[in-house]
Protein backbone atom coordinates (compact mmCIF):
# COMPACT_ATOMS: atom_id res chain seq x y z
CA UNK A 1 0.00 0.00 0.00
CA UNK A 2 0.84 3.47 -0.64
CA UNK A 3 0.34 4.94 2.60
CA UNK A 4 2.72 2.08 4.16
CA UNK A 5 5.34 2.88 1.44
CA UNK A 6 5.40 6.54 0.58
CA UNK A 7 3.13 7.78 3.75
CA UNK A 8 4.18 11.04 4.04
CA UNK A 9 4.22 12.09 0.46
CA UNK A 10 0.58 10.41 0.43
CA UNK A 11 -0.24 12.30 3.19
CA UNK A 12 0.75 15.60 1.79
CA UNK A 13 -1.18 14.55 -1.20
CA UNK A 14 -4.30 13.94 0.33
CA UNK A 15 -4.26 17.67 1.98
CA UNK A 16 -3.36 19.36 -1.06
CA UNK A 17 -6.08 17.92 -3.07
CA UNK A 18 -8.43 18.35 0.08
CA UNK A 19 -9.45 14.96 1.06
CA UNK A 20 -7.84 14.46 4.19
CA UNK A 21 -10.77 14.72 6.10
CA UNK A 22 -12.16 11.38 4.23
CA UNK A 23 -12.51 7.99 6.81
CA UNK A 24 -9.70 6.53 5.02
CA UNK A 25 -7.14 9.70 5.82
CA UNK A 26 -9.21 11.79 8.80
CA UNK A 27 -7.06 10.60 11.59
CA UNK A 28 -3.74 9.21 9.41
CA UNK A 29 -2.61 12.43 8.01
CA UNK A 30 -2.59 14.30 10.84
CA UNK A 31 -0.69 12.10 12.76
CA UNK A 32 1.59 11.05 9.24
CA UNK A 33 2.34 15.63 8.92
CA UNK A 34 2.94 15.98 13.03
CA UNK A 35 5.63 13.12 12.72
CA UNK A 36 7.24 14.45 9.76
CA UNK A 37 7.53 18.05 11.26
CA UNK A 38 8.73 16.62 14.49
CA UNK A 39 11.47 14.66 12.59
CA UNK A 40 12.48 17.92 10.78
CA UNK A 41 12.56 19.93 13.84
CA UNK A 42 14.97 17.31 15.60
CA UNK A 43 17.52 17.43 12.15
CA UNK A 44 17.56 20.90 12.26
CA UNK A 45 18.25 20.92 16.30
CA UNK A 46 20.99 18.26 16.06
CA UNK A 47 22.49 20.51 13.20
CA UNK A 48 22.96 23.52 15.03
CA UNK A 49 24.22 21.69 18.28
CA UNK A 50 27.08 20.22 16.20
CA UNK A 51 30.23 21.96 16.65
CA UNK A 52 32.91 19.92 15.64
CA UNK A 53 33.38 16.50 13.32
CA UNK A 54 36.46 14.39 13.75
CA UNK A 55 37.55 17.03 16.36
CA UNK A 56 37.60 20.03 14.27
CA UNK A 57 35.59 22.74 14.85
CA UNK A 58 32.41 23.57 12.41
CA UNK A 59 31.49 26.73 10.97
CA UNK A 60 27.58 27.64 10.44
CA UNK A 61 28.64 30.98 8.31
CA UNK A 62 31.49 32.38 6.20
CA UNK A 63 32.39 34.89 9.01
CA UNK A 64 32.85 32.29 11.11
CA UNK A 65 34.71 29.83 8.72
CA UNK A 66 37.08 32.69 8.44
CA UNK A 67 37.24 33.45 11.61
CA UNK A 68 38.34 29.94 12.65
CA UNK A 69 41.01 29.87 9.69
CA UNK A 70 42.48 33.11 11.47
CA UNK A 71 42.31 31.67 14.99
CA UNK A 72 44.27 28.33 13.84
CA UNK A 73 46.51 29.92 11.07
CA UNK A 74 45.11 28.27 8.44
CA UNK A 75 42.98 28.77 5.20
CA UNK A 76 41.28 25.27 4.84
CA UNK A 77 37.34 26.73 4.95
CA UNK A 78 38.82 29.89 3.02
CA UNK A 79 40.01 27.46 0.25
CA UNK A 80 36.86 25.07 0.71
CA UNK A 81 34.62 28.41 0.02
CA UNK A 82 36.53 29.61 -2.72
CA UNK A 83 36.55 26.35 -4.53
CA UNK A 84 32.61 25.77 -4.33
CA UNK A 85 31.94 29.27 -5.26
CA UNK A 86 34.66 28.98 -8.01
CA UNK A 87 33.07 26.24 -9.46
CA UNK A 88 28.92 27.58 -9.44
CA UNK A 89 30.05 30.92 -10.83
CA UNK A 90 32.32 28.99 -13.48
CA UNK A 91 29.00 27.19 -14.58
CA UNK A 92 27.16 30.30 -14.73
CA UNK A 93 24.57 30.07 -11.75
CA UNK A 94 24.31 33.94 -11.38
CA UNK A 95 23.70 37.12 -13.41
CA UNK A 96 24.52 40.34 -12.33
CA UNK A 97 21.97 42.41 -12.25
CA UNK A 98 23.57 46.09 -12.17
CA UNK A 99 20.77 48.18 -12.73
CA UNK A 100 19.32 48.16 -9.23
CA UNK A 101 20.80 47.94 -5.82
CA UNK A 102 19.13 45.15 -3.02
CA UNK A 103 17.64 48.01 -1.42
CA UNK A 104 16.19 49.19 -3.94
CA UNK A 105 14.41 46.33 -5.26
CA UNK A 106 13.02 45.47 -2.13
CA UNK A 107 11.40 48.91 -1.24
CA UNK A 108 10.12 48.53 -4.68
CA UNK A 109 11.96 52.00 -5.56
CA UNK A 110 13.08 49.36 -9.19
CA UNK A 111 11.14 46.67 -10.32
CA UNK A 112 12.15 43.65 -11.65
CA UNK A 113 9.03 41.99 -13.26
CA UNK A 114 8.48 38.08 -12.07
CA UNK A 115 11.14 37.54 -9.71
CA UNK A 116 11.89 37.33 -5.91
CA UNK A 117 14.23 37.65 -3.16
CA UNK A 118 15.76 34.91 -1.90
CA UNK A 119 18.35 34.55 0.82
CA UNK A 120 21.62 31.62 0.54
CA UNK A 121 24.00 29.95 3.09
CA UNK A 122 26.70 27.67 3.38
CA UNK A 123 26.73 24.05 4.43
CA UNK A 124 30.22 22.98 5.92
CA UNK A 125 30.79 19.64 6.59
CA UNK A 126 34.33 17.55 6.82
CA UNK A 127 35.12 14.79 4.37
CA UNK A 128 36.05 11.55 5.39
CA UNK A 129 38.96 10.91 3.07
CA UNK A 130 42.20 10.84 5.65
CA UNK A 131 43.14 13.90 5.18
CA UNK A 132 39.57 15.86 6.92
CA UNK A 133 39.20 17.58 3.68
CA UNK A 134 37.10 21.22 4.04
CA UNK A 135 34.03 21.07 2.46
CA UNK A 136 31.43 24.06 1.39
CA UNK A 137 28.24 23.81 -0.38
CA UNK A 138 25.85 26.99 -1.14
CA UNK A 139 22.39 26.78 -1.00
CA UNK A 140 19.76 28.43 -1.71
CA UNK A 141 16.68 28.65 1.45
CA UNK A 142 14.18 27.08 -0.95
CA UNK A 143 11.32 27.46 2.14
CA UNK A 144 11.45 31.12 0.67
CA UNK A 145 10.22 30.65 -1.89
CA UNK A 146 6.41 30.68 -3.36
CA UNK A 147 4.70 27.19 -3.36
CA UNK A 148 5.22 25.55 -6.82
CA UNK A 149 3.11 22.85 -8.67
CA UNK A 150 3.64 19.70 -7.28
CA UNK A 151 4.93 18.58 -11.19
CA UNK A 152 7.32 21.28 -10.87
CA UNK A 153 9.05 19.70 -8.11
CA UNK A 154 8.68 16.07 -7.93
CA UNK A 155 11.59 13.80 -9.52
CA UNK A 156 11.71 10.29 -9.35
CA UNK A 157 14.45 8.06 -8.28
CA UNK A 158 15.46 4.39 -9.45
CA UNK A 159 13.61 1.92 -7.55
CA UNK A 160 15.22 -0.91 -5.55
CA UNK A 161 13.81 -3.45 -7.46
CA UNK A 162 15.64 -1.80 -10.57
CA UNK A 163 18.28 -2.27 -8.94
CA UNK A 164 18.62 -5.79 -8.74
CA UNK A 165 17.03 -6.73 -11.86
CA UNK A 166 19.63 -4.48 -13.87
CA UNK A 167 22.92 -6.30 -11.27
CA UNK A 168 21.34 -9.51 -12.48
CA UNK A 169 21.38 -8.76 -15.94
CA UNK A 170 24.68 -7.55 -16.22
CA UNK A 171 25.49 -10.76 -14.01
CA UNK A 172 24.08 -12.86 -16.44
CA UNK A 173 25.26 -10.93 -19.60
CA UNK A 174 28.75 -10.82 -18.05
CA UNK A 175 28.94 -6.92 -18.27
CA UNK A 176 30.84 -4.84 -16.36
CA UNK A 177 28.87 -2.34 -13.70
CA UNK A 178 30.29 1.02 -13.52
CA UNK A 179 28.91 3.88 -11.09
CA UNK A 180 30.12 7.45 -11.35
CA UNK A 181 28.80 10.92 -9.86
CA UNK A 182 28.73 14.57 -11.45
CA UNK A 183 29.64 17.21 -9.66
CA UNK A 184 27.68 20.28 -8.43
CA UNK A 185 24.83 18.00 -10.75
CA UNK A 186 22.01 20.36 -10.41
CA UNK A 187 23.87 23.83 -11.65
CA UNK A 188 24.11 22.05 -14.99
CA UNK A 189 20.52 22.34 -15.37
CA UNK A 190 18.68 26.21 -16.12
CA UNK A 191 16.99 27.43 -12.74
CA UNK A 192 12.77 27.26 -13.52
CA UNK A 193 11.99 29.73 -10.73
CA UNK A 194 13.08 33.65 -11.35
CA UNK A 195 14.73 34.82 -8.07
CA UNK A 196 17.84 37.00 -6.78
CA UNK A 197 20.36 37.33 -4.38
CA UNK A 198 22.20 39.77 -2.13
CA UNK A 199 25.83 38.60 -2.61
CA UNK A 200 27.18 37.42 0.75
CA UNK A 201 30.98 37.72 1.62
CA UNK A 202 31.47 34.75 -0.62
CA UNK A 203 31.73 36.37 -3.48
CA UNK A 204 34.41 38.46 -2.86
CA UNK A 205 34.88 41.89 -4.39
CA UNK A 206 30.88 41.48 -5.46
CA UNK A 207 29.54 41.25 -2.25
CA UNK A 208 26.44 43.53 -1.86
CA UNK A 209 25.26 43.15 -5.68
CA UNK A 210 22.20 41.67 -6.89
CA UNK A 211 22.57 38.57 -8.89
CA UNK A 212 19.91 36.86 -10.78
CA UNK A 213 20.14 32.66 -9.91
CA UNK A 214 20.28 31.49 -13.73
CA UNK A 215 20.89 27.85 -12.69
CA UNK A 216 19.81 25.57 -10.46
CA UNK A 217 21.15 26.29 -7.01
CA UNK A 218 21.00 23.09 -4.20
CA UNK A 219 17.85 23.72 -1.94
CA UNK A 220 15.19 25.25 -4.81
CA UNK A 221 12.38 23.47 -4.86
CA UNK A 222 12.27 23.02 -8.47
CA UNK A 223 16.47 22.39 -8.54
CA UNK A 224 15.95 18.08 -8.40
CA UNK A 225 12.95 17.75 -11.05
CA UNK A 226 15.47 20.89 -13.53
CA UNK A 227 18.04 18.60 -13.69
CA UNK A 228 16.51 15.08 -13.91
CA UNK A 229 14.46 16.31 -17.02
CA UNK A 230 17.80 18.10 -18.50
CA UNK A 231 19.53 14.44 -17.95
CA UNK A 232 16.60 12.57 -19.44
CA UNK A 233 16.46 15.12 -22.44
CA UNK A 234 20.87 14.56 -22.88
CA UNK A 235 20.52 10.75 -22.67
CA UNK A 236 17.91 10.62 -25.21
CA UNK A 237 19.98 12.67 -27.22
CA UNK A 238 22.73 10.07 -26.56
CA UNK A 239 20.87 7.14 -28.13
CA UNK A 240 19.30 6.25 -24.34
CA UNK A 241 15.63 5.28 -24.11
CA UNK A 242 13.96 4.78 -20.80
CA UNK A 243 11.91 2.04 -20.20
CA UNK A 244 7.99 1.06 -19.26
CA UNK A 245 8.79 -0.61 -16.16
CA UNK A 246 10.96 1.76 -14.69
CA UNK A 247 11.21 5.82 -16.14
CA UNK A 248 14.55 6.12 -14.29
CA UNK A 249 16.23 2.61 -16.02
CA UNK A 250 17.36 3.34 -19.46
CA UNK A 251 18.75 1.15 -21.76
CA UNK A 252 20.28 1.07 -25.24
CA UNK A 253 21.04 -1.67 -27.96
CA UNK A 254 25.18 -2.24 -28.37
CA UNK A 255 27.14 -5.13 -29.98
CA UNK A 256 30.01 -7.10 -29.16
CA UNK A 257 33.30 -7.95 -30.67
CA UNK A 258 31.81 -11.18 -32.11
CA UNK A 259 28.85 -9.85 -33.49
CA UNK A 260 25.95 -10.37 -30.68
CA UNK A 261 23.84 -7.88 -29.74
CA UNK A 262 22.95 -7.00 -25.91
CA UNK A 263 21.78 -4.29 -24.24
CA UNK A 264 23.23 -1.70 -22.02
CA UNK A 265 21.34 -0.19 -18.59
CA UNK A 266 21.91 2.88 -17.13
CA UNK A 267 19.88 3.76 -13.54
CA UNK A 268 19.42 7.24 -12.59
CA UNK A 269 19.49 8.45 -9.29
CA UNK A 270 18.96 12.00 -8.09
CA UNK A 271 20.31 12.91 -4.74
CA UNK A 272 19.43 16.29 -3.74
Amino acid sequence: QLKESNPVEVAEYAKANKIDDEPAFAWWVREVLKKRNRIIAKIKSRYWRTTHKFGIELPKTVAEALAIDKRTGTDHWRTAIEKEMSKIRGMGAFEPYEKASAEELRSGKVKLPGFSEVTCHMVFDIKMDGKFTRKARYVANGNQTADIEPAWTYSSVVSRESVRIAFLHAALNDLEVLGCDVSNAYLNAKCREKLWVKAGPEFGSDEGTVMLIRKALYGLKSAGKSWRNMLAESLEAMGWQNTIADPDVYRRSAVRKNGNMYYELLLVYVDD
